[in-house]
């Protein structure tokens, strides 16, 4: 059989102008930085290929040191971008090339919920009339708001639309068959048979290759090392040979942003629960604290990026780590979810699932309840977390969140009440010294990335954690139904909302614990 092995710069020369390339990635987590390198560089070169379209169930790259699909972000070499997320970082950090083109209406872009990202490639790859969901009815991802469109251009060529079917409303998204997929593996042996076992997950690496296969399509797979064939467990093959055709070496390869190796995120070692972090003592660990109050021991639980990371590590600190399994979209489940940089990767995980099948468990409401982060509210409880218009790559946008909140038993949103205020915690209570720029309840969000008319509609449990007070979506919107001791309602939450916020009557006090310096013994 003639070799698999070849050179990125070899790989490259296969993809055609106008090709469809879908890139298994989720930031520097999987990302096969070498083969996009090396499309940047042949485009540079050669003038080819043109006018890609590329597919991202998950975001290629980071902001600190994998560029991703910033090596492929050029004139002519992109038409149209439709990812589940892109890459963001500090406001320090210069805006991505990708976030450049798509703000100056350069290609059409689009955001699309990741797992309707991994729906699309298994039905296309099933020979399916595109993805027919309720994930995204009446936020931006519905044609009646924005259609999962980031820029004008998108806008002018939609690529969902709203249908009825058997009696209901639905959400109906073309087909987008790959001509190429770019997924990452650890080890391939000569046929081309991939495992996975220094990855901190598998994303959707097999459905993305499976897409391409089906519809006559090249699957280029970037690996760390090459072994000799039969070499490999069968049970450990995650991608079977006869999926791949090309095989490019990195030796190199980062397992995630900013980590070239920890192999307690691949499961080879299991730390020791003593050598992880505890939250920092701050307003952060307070919200977080008082959100972890929602748990019960034995549940299942999701867990989003933010303040709302923190949760895992309440628990660790409080001794019940192993009360709750965790499980995020990336696949990893059990064990203690990493923040940071390495979000998207926990250590001493107890298994990693694809990530189709992750997000098939989430958009189905499977789990107990999610922990996710906020931008902003509205007086309607509707959450933007995927849109900021003045610095968009700020956010990542919206990845998973919309799959995750479609059906959720129950939702914790956890943020700050407003942005940079002077807060002073004590013992006693925690006081507002400082009003901040700008509250973070608003009149109306910039981008309705969660409904809360529909969550109220679907009967589902929401609440927003702040620093100040636990809010509910009420009957006129948003009731502050328990206030942090020290906090002013009228002054603090009312006046500093701008009245979009009010408090029942009833509200009782959140407890002093959370702001002990201490553990707050918590019981779950």
């Amino acid at each position: 059989m003639k070799s698999k092995v070849v050179s990125a710069e070899a790989a490259v020369s296969r993809i055609a102008d106008n090709a469809v390339v879908s890139v298994s990635s989720s930031s520097g987590l999987g990302c096969p930085d070498k083969v996009l390198e090396a499309l940047g560089a042949r485009f540079e070169a050669t003038g080819h290929p043109r006018r890609l379209t590329t597919l991202h169930p998950i975001a290629a790259g980071d902001m600190y040191g994998i560029k991703g699909i910033d090596h492929i972000a050029r004139d002519g070499l992109l038409d149209r971008v439709i990812a589940g997320s892109y890459p963001s970082g500090a406001s320090s950090l210069p805006m991505p090339e990708i976030w450049k083109m798509i703000v100056e209406n350069r290609i059409a872009a689009y955001n699309v919920p990741s797992g309707i990202m991994f729906d699309m490639h298994r039905d296309v790859a099933a020979k399916r009339p595109g993805v027919l969901t309720q994930v995204g009815i009446d936020t931006f991802v519905d044609p009646e708001l924005q259609g999962c469109a980031m820029n004008d251009k998108a806008a002018a060529a939609p690529i969902v639309k709203r249908v009825d079917f058997a009696g209901d409303t639905w959400l109906h998204f073309d087909n987008f068959a790959p001509d190429v997929t770019i997924l990452r593996a650890t080890t391939a042996d000569e046929h081309g048979n991939l495992t996975y076992e220094h990855e901190g997950a598998y994303l959707g690496g097999l459905d993305q290759a499976i897409a391409a296969r089906n519809n006559r399509g090249l699957v280029i797979a970037q690996v760390k090392r090459v072994t000799a064939a039969g070499s490999l467990r069968p049970h450990d093959v995650r991608v079977p040979g006869h999926l791949v055709d090309c095989i490019v070496v990195d030796p190199d390869q980062y397992q995630t942003t900013e980590t070239l190796y920890d192999p307690a995120i691949s499961g080879e070692i299991i730390h020791p629960l003593a050598d992880f972090e505890l939250a920092e003592y701050g307003v952060e660990k307070v919200i977080a604290r008082r959100a972890a109050m929602e748990l019960s021991a034995g549940q299942a639980a999701n867990l989003g990026f933010g303040i709302c990371a923190l949760v895992p590590r309440i628990l660790l600190e409080e001794g019940r780590a192993g009360d709750v399994t965790w499980a995020i979209e990336q696949g990893a489940v059990g064990g203690m979810p990493l923040t940071g940089f390495a979000f998207g990767c926990a250590s001493n995980a107890d298994a990693f699932m694809p990530s189709p099948n992750q997000f098939t468990y989430f958009q189905g409401g499977g789990f107990d309840v999610t922990f996710l982060s906020f931008l902003e509210v509205d007086r309607k409880g509707n959450v933007n977390v995927s849109k900021l218009g003045k610095k968009p790559y700020l956010t990542a946008g919206c990845g998973g969140f919309v799959d995750i909140t479609a059906n959720a038993r129950k939702i914790v949103f956890a943020g700050l009440f407003e942005a940079a205020a002077g807060l002073n915690l004590t013992s006693e209570g925690l006081f507002v010294e400082k009003p901040g720029k700008f509250s973070k309840m608003v009149e109306a969000v910039e981008h309705v990335t969660f409904s809360g008319s529909r969550a109220r509609e679907n009967g589902q449990d929401v609440l927003y954690v702040t620093e100040r007070c636990v809010m509910r979506i009420g009957e006129n919107g948003l009731v502050a139904t328990e206030i942090m001791p020290g906090i002013d309602p009228e002054r603090d939450i009312i006046a500093a909302s701008g009245g979009r916020v009010s408090v029942a009557e009833n509200a009782t006090s959140m407890p002093l614990s959370l702001l002990s310096e201490r553990k707050m013994g918590l019981t779950i």
